[in-house]
């Protein structure tokens, strides 16, 4: 069976570079990535492996709402200059790049779906829990850091809601992470007990003459948010993708 690790780039290049004591070191940082990924290498014994990087094209979630990832802490000036120099280091061990249009969540959704749909088997490696709501049982996530794969219980019991409904929560309640805003005035918990309750949001929004004014309120006023802030959690499934499975074959 063939298994894709899915590395994203930079969810492990930034934690890891964000504890070095020298952050303009880019030879040990090169060396600390290239020690990480022999162990996931060695430790999910993949077929294939691409690092996702970051593509300069605006993401059409940015198009549709300008705040998106407003207020992120830049990525260090040592780190930008030595991107080239770890890409390069990837590539001279026979490990693929693969650089999306945008958004690297994207990609990596579209690659991750595409091989369980044709039998395959993918691995996530990424602490960004937006990967949490691609749903097939061939969809793993590994954490590096906390060196297992992703609880989605235990994110379950933090957002108060089953797996499937976690797009709907952040729909409602926002996810500051991504700067994601929700609905104004609904927070987790009120986003929570609302989809114990109705079960999803369209639910909801047929249901607002039986809750309180005030919520109600709430609701009615924020229901292009809503819609907006599902999309900007949403991630693409079907992106173009100039590649084949073929191309990250570990040689």
């Amino acid at each position: 069976m063939n298994r894709l690790l899915i590395i994203d780039a930079l969810n492990l290049i930034r934690r890891m570079h964000a504890t070095q004591p020298d952050e303009s070191d880019m030879n040990a940082l090169c060396l600390r990535l290239v020690s990480a990924t022999q162990k996931l290498i060695k430790y999910h014994s993949p077929t294939h492996l691409v690092f996702v990087w970051e593509g300069s094209q605006e993401s059409w979630r940015k198009e549709l709402y300008q705040d998106y990832k407003k207020g992120r802490k830049p990525m260090p000036e040592a780190l930008t200059k030595g991107l080239e120099q770890i890409k390069n280091e990837f590539d001279g061990r026979g490990w693929h790049n693969l650089t999306a249009e945008s958004e690297a969540d994207d990609a990596i959704a579209t690659l991750a779906t595409k091989l369980a749909e044709h039998d395959g088997e993918a691995v996530i490696v990424s602490t960004d829990a937006g990967f949490s709501q691609l749903l097939h049982p061939s969809i793993k996530q590994w954490d590096h850091y906390a060196q297992q794969y992703f609880d989605v219980q235990k994110l379950e019991q933090k957002y108060g809601v089953e797996q499937n409904q976690f797009l709907e929560f952040w729909a409602l309640a926002g996810s500051s992470g991504n700067k994601i805003p929700g609905i104004a005035g609904i927070g987790p918990k009120s986003a929570a007990e609302l989809l114990k309750t109705f079960r999803s949001i369209a639910n909801i929004y047929n249901s607002l003459d039986t809750l309180g004014e005030k919520q109600a309120k709430k609701l009615a006023d924020g229901k292009e948010m809503a819609r907006i802030s599902y999309k900007l959690s949403k991630m693409v499934t079907n992106s173009p993708l100039k590649a084949r499975l073929s191309d990250f074959r570990i040689n």
